[in-house]
This record gives structure tokens, sequence and C-alpha cells, in this order.
């Protein structure tokens, strides 16, 4: 049966706090007072002014309880039933308009139960509104039902005074077994979101951070809902439990229930048609669109949803978009795209710079017996169309996978990669830098697009966008060993030659690779421990992948060694060894939600986190605004350090001729890198199955433009130019 009660009309709108749940001293409106601050004094009606009221059709069960400001006009109320204690602001004969809407200044055909009214703000058929501090010139019309219920959470994982533990809401993040979930919070970012869910042997800390959200939020009963000043609500069905930010749109949600809507400088919010939003947070600036489904979720800042998504069980991060597929149980980081109605993408954490295209079924099939499967993928992953990848996978950064059913576990560790399947051997088939050999346009443009659309204001998380960073460069040196020992073997299994250990199949498949006359093609290259299956890994074009990963470190160290602040502050060449950091050490870094920090300070917040130094999530940001602020210091060290790596001796003892070597060395991959984005882009203006759609070059060129018009390679050509002119000038 319904547990319908049945109490007195005059309690209607009384009683929102239980009296057990009530301070002493304190009456119900005590918290409704501290969340009002627009400095409204209120008085009591006149006798005009309830004779007004009545005339234009409005009852109250006592006019005592209507609070109205100096400015009151009641013909601007009409055929309203009120409840309560409600308290009115300013109403003057105006209309506010807002895109194609306008409506007139007032409250019209609503049900008004113990609310709070800015000035010149609209209720317009507003069929149930209850409990809400509602701002100025703020527009709601045409809704069903807007209420806050006295255990309000808007969508952060706390309990109120009373409440059982069971009733408290969790993010079931990166497995679907819960393993790994999160209390939700208002202001989470996605570094906050990977420590929580990373780290799950650590009971301390764990708790640590439950305590720390806790202590975000009160636990006393009774709080309201706040709509801010000039918000427009219009055309929706059910809004519950919604603390919603000022200057936000919503127009023809179905419901919205117990969240937080941030919307304000920072960004404004906007909730279209048929949305269903429960439990979570919307981060500022996001727009939310036509049939999203959205259950136990974070976004973060201007992010995107629409076109029928569903978010269940996850965070993503700020700049993202998913339309047309379905996201469940998944981490992700910032700046990831998913635009596909049949895409799929279950138990993941995808770290940023992602794309997931139409036909990916990324992480549906379970191989154990519990569905407790993971995927985790680094920066720049990139599946092709109708990719189907098994759990556990794990991929270094910017991995492409092509076309295929992956129908067993994977590891792979080399960035930059092609991974395929032979469609005739059934071999799995790695191209190792592959994206510097034949994509570079888009490598580079990716790194340069990814920076312009970040939207953030506050830019509490340092986000890293280029492709050549600590965490890359730490890939790609593992990457050149690995290759050197891969080769190793299959020069001793070619030669019939018992294998030898490890640091000799090193030595010679780098005394190899380093052989511009060996015959390194000619050998078959077998990986092992790359996946879970008893067919051939082969590693292709592994001579020229071998000469970019290595141009790439030089290139990394070099960018660092000949900053442009730092040729314009030297007076020669060897100026640039003036003030180099003494013992340069490559550290392992950590993708911390987009943010790249060293895991040895990310060790260090951990034990002040368990130690309770760290005592809000607050101060926990300011760590990420405090690592961000040394960033750019951290990461050169780390490129220099990788440079002297790949060099073999160390920078502070460059002799006059060797910098200038260098310099000359940095030049020339430049220039090439500059070729190969020219190349990868003329691609598409010269092979004919592209242009077989177009009479000629003019309506081909009317159509994708013209390559000389590029505006990206017109700069990249524009600053090559000037470094060279930079160097030219050091070096003589």
């Amino acid at each position: 049966m319904n547990n319908i009660t049945k109490l007195p009309l005059n309690a209607l709108g009384y009683d929102f706090i239980k009296k057990q749940y009530l301070p002493k001293g304190k009456d119900e409106y005590y918290l409704r007072n501290l969340q009002n601050r627009n400095g409204t004094t209120y008085r009591q009606l006149s006798a005009f002014e309830i004779e007004v009221l009545v005339r234009n059709r409005n009852t109250s069960d006592n006019w005592n309880n209507i609070l109205v400001s100096d400015h009151f006009n009641p013909e601007l109320v009409k055929n309203c039933k009120f409840y309560g204690l409600v308290r009115i602001g300013k109403l003057e004969p105006y209309f506010l308009g807002f895109s194609d809407l306008k409506v007139a200044v007032g409250l019209y055909d609503s049900t008004i139960i113990s609310s709070d009214i800015g000035d010149n703000s609209v209720i317009n058929n507003v069929h149930y509104l209850s409990h809400y501090i509602i701002g100025q010139e703020v527009i709601l019309t045409n809704i069903n039902e807007i209420q806050t219920t006295e255990t309000c959470k808007f969508g952060n994982g706390i309990i109120k005074e009373g409440e059982q533990e069971s009733v408290r809401i969790w993010l079931e993040l990166c497995n679907e077994n819960g393993g790994r979930k999160i209390l939700p919070f208002n202001g989470m970012l996605p570094g906050d979101a990977w420590l929580w869910s990373k780290y799950r042997d650590d009971e301390k800390l764990l708790e640590r951070f439950k305590q720390l959200t806790e202590a975000e939020f009160k636990t006393a009963r009774g709080f309201y809902g706040k709509i801010g000043d000039r918000t427009v609500i219009k055309n929706s069905n059910i809004i519950k439990d919604v603390w919603i930010g000022s200057d936000a749109y919503i127009k023809g949600a179905n419901k919205l229930k117990n969240l937080t809507i941030n919307s304000g400088q920072e960004g404004r919010t906007q909730i279209g048609e048929g949305c269903e939003l429960v439990n979570g947070s919307v981060g500022f600036g996001s727009r939310i669109f036509y049939g999203v489904k959205a259950v136990r979720f974070v976004t973060a800042s201007h992010t995107q949803l629409k076109y029928g998504a569903r978010l269940i069980n996850s965070y993503m991060g700020s700049n993202a978009t998913i339309s047309c597929c379905e996201v469940l149980n998944s981490l992700i980081f910032p700046g990831h795209e998913q635009h596909h109605n049949n895409s799929f993408l279950c138990a993941s954490t995808v770290m940023g710079q992602s794309n997931i295209p139409a036909g990916a079924t990324i992480g549906s099939n379970h191989n154990s017996r519990g569905a407790d499967g993971e995927i985790v993928a680094g920066r720049g992953f990139w599946p092709a169309l109708c990719v189907s990848l098994k759990h556990n996978c794990k991929f270094a950064s910017f991995t492409m996978l092509a076309k295929g059913d992956y129908n067993y576990e994977l590891n792979i560790p080399l960035p930059f990669s092609l991974v395929s399947i032979h469609p005739i051997t059934n071999s799995l088939i790695i191209m190792p830098g592959y994206w510097f050999m034949y994509n570079m346009y888009a490598l580079k443009r990716n790194a340069w697009k990814y920076k312009d659309r970040d939207q953030r204001k506050e830019k509490v998380q340092n986000l890293e966008f280029d492709f050549l960073a600590p965490d890359t460069a730490g890939e790609i040196i593992e990457t050149i060993q690995l290759l050197e020992k891969y080769t190793g073997q299959a020069y001793f299994k070619a030669e019939g030659a018992k294998e030898s250990d490890e640091a000799s199949l090193i030595e010679k498949g780098k005394a190899l690779l380093n052989d511009p006359d060996s015959n390194v093609e000619s050998l078959t290259i077998l990986a092992t421990g790359i996946e879970n299956s008893k067919r051939n890994v082969e590693i292709i074009k592994v001579r020229r992948a071998y000469q970019c990963y290595k141009n790439m470190i030089r290139l990394y160290g070099y960018q660092h060694l000949f900053a442009a602040e730092r040729l314009q502050e030297a007076k020669n060449l060897k100026g640039l060894l003036q003030g180099l950091p003494a013992n340069l050490k490559r550290q392992t870094w950590l993708n911390v939600g987009g943010q790249l920090i060293p895991e040895k300070n990310v060790e260090n917040l951990k034990d002040k986190v368990r130690n309770a130094k760290i005592q809000s999530w607050d101060q926990l940001h300011a760590f990420y605004s405090d690592q961000g602020a040394k960033y750019e210091q951290f990461k050169r060290e780390d490129a220099l350090a990788a440079l002297g790596e790949a060099l073999g001796y160390p920078l502070a003892t460059l002799s006059k001729d060797q910098i200038t070597s260098l310099a000359k060395d940095y030049l020339d991959i430049q220039k090439w890198m500059v070729d190969q984005i020219v190349v990868s882009r003329k691609k598409d203006y010269s092979n004919p199955y592209r242009k077989m759609m177009y009479e000629n070059q003019q309506e081909m060129e009317a159509v994708v433009g013209k390559l000389a018009d590029n505006s990206f390679i017109k700069d990249q050509k524009k600053a090559l130019k000037k470094l060279t002119e930079q160097l030219s000038g050091l070096i003589g």
C-alpha cells in the first residue's frame, strides 16, 4: 500500500524540521534565515494589500505569515495559494524577457509553500513550489513540481542527522563491483576522484577522504533549495532537492533530483529538453540537452552531455563531450570526446585527450566470475570505429587501435603506437611511433586544440596537453629499451643461437638499431607480455620507430634547453648552461586527473592527508595549485635529465662545439617535424580517393580550403622561422 498521510490543512508549510532535530532555542526557519542573504527588510501585509490579494483570487492559510518588502505590489499577485511563511521581495510593473520568452513580473496561478522570492521575479503556473529561496529576476514558468525536503543533500555523498548509512550515495567508479567507490561532492576535481579510487589498499587514506567530505557539509536537517539570480526555468516537470546557481537556463527537463547545478561567472549552465538527472553535481558552464539520463555522476566545468547520452556511476572531466552513447562506472579525465550513438564505455579510467568512436565497445566483456574487470588508458587514447576491448586492458599514452575485435587482455606499453590485427595471420601487429611517422599534423594540432578549448576560468589543476611531457617521455625511454630487447631476441632467434640474458639482448638490439647497414628489416620482431594469448605479437617498422622515439626524447630536452626565454636572456650558447640545476635526474610521474605530478610529491600528499595535516578538500586543492605553479620548473628539470640520458653525458660539461651541434640537431628535428605536419596534411589533398569527390581542384579547395591557407601550418612555419633566427644568431 502507498503510505498516504492525512494531516490538518493548517499544518501544510510548517514543521519542516522535525522537532527532535531542532537545536535548542531555534525555530524551523533558522537555517533558512542563514541562507537568505539578500538584505531585504520584510513587513506584514497591510489591510489594503490583503484586500487586493483576496480580490485577485489569492488565498493563504494565514495572511500574517505573508511578509513583503516595502516595494511590494499586490496587483502583481493573482490566483495563488500560499501556505506557511512566505516572504516576497520587490514586485514592479515590468516584464522580463529572455531569448524569445517574455513574462510579466509577479506571482500567477501557483501554489507557494514556505519560500522566499527575490526582487522582480516571475512565478507563473508553478503547480507546487515548496521550501525554496529564489533570487532576483528569476523566471519560473510552467513547472509541475519544485520542492526541497528536510534531508536534502544536493547530490553530495553525506547523510543527515538520524539517517541510516544505507541512504548514502556513492559513485562506483572504474569498476562495476564497487571496489573503487568514492563519495561525490560539489567541487570534486578529477584529481580527487583519481586519488580516492586508486589507492584502495590504504584504508587510513580512504577513511580520511571520507572525513574530508563529511566535514565539507553540515549534517543538520532543514536546508532550503536555492535558485540563483537571473536563472530561468520553464516547461519542466519535477525539480526536487536541487541547488541551482545564478544565470542557469533549464527548459523542458523531465526530472532533476538531488543535484547541485553550478552556474555563474565561471560559466552559465544549460539543461534542456527531456533530461533526467539524479544524484549528482553539474559543473559550471555545462551543457546538457536532448534526453540525457545521468544517475550518480559528477560533471566538471564546461562539459557537454547531449543527444540521449547515458552517464551512470561516472565522473566526467572538464571540457569533455559525451553524446548519443552509454558510459558506466568510468572515470574520465578532461578533454574526452565521445559522440556516437552506439559507443559504449564501461569500468574504465580514461586519462584525457581521448576520443571514443562509433561502434566502440570498451570493456563490455567480463572474463572472470564477477563484474570486476577494468581498463586503464593513458592520455590520447583513440580506438577506431567498431573496436571491441575485453577487460582487463592497459594502454600507454596516445595508443591508437585499428578496427577489430580484441578478444584477449592487452598491455600495450609502447606510446604513440598503432595496434591492429593482421587479417590473414591473425597476429597482433604493433607499429610503434605511428603518430610521429604518419599523423604529426593531428598530434601537434591536438595539443594546441585542447589548450585552446580549455574554458575553465579557475584552473586549480594545471592540465598538461602537450604530447611531449614527463609522462610520455618516461614511456618513450622505457620503450626504446624494449625495442632494443625485442630486436636482440629476434636476432638471436634468427641466428639459431641460445637466447642471452636481458642485458646482452638489449646491447645487441641497440647495436643493430643504431647501425644503418644492419638488416633489421629482415627480422621478424616479436614481443612478449603484450597480449594474453598464444598468437604472435609482431612489432613492425622498428628501426624507423626507434629513431623517431630517440628524436622525440632529444626534442623534449631541447625545447627546454633552448627555451624561448632562455634564448632571449643568453648572450651566447654557453650562456644557456648557466643556472642549470645540479644532479639532474628523471622522476616517476603520475597523471593525477590530467595534472602531471611527481610520484614522490603525491606520496607526500598522501602522508599529509593521513596525518590530518590536510584537513579539507580546499587545502588538498591548494596542493594542486602549488604543484601547478612549480610544474614548468619540474618539467624543465625532467626534460634536461632525459636529454642528458639520451646524450650519455651531463649537460653541465657541454663544450661550445657540443652545444652548437645540439642546437643544429634541434633545428633539424624541428624542421623534420614541420615537414611531417605538412606531409601528413598534404595527403588529404593528394589522395585520389579524396579528390574523386570533386570535379576539379577549385571545387575541392572551395569545400576543404587551400592547403596554403591552413592557419595551423602557417603558425608552425612561423614558429620555426623565429627559432631558426634565434639559434642562428647564437650559433653565428
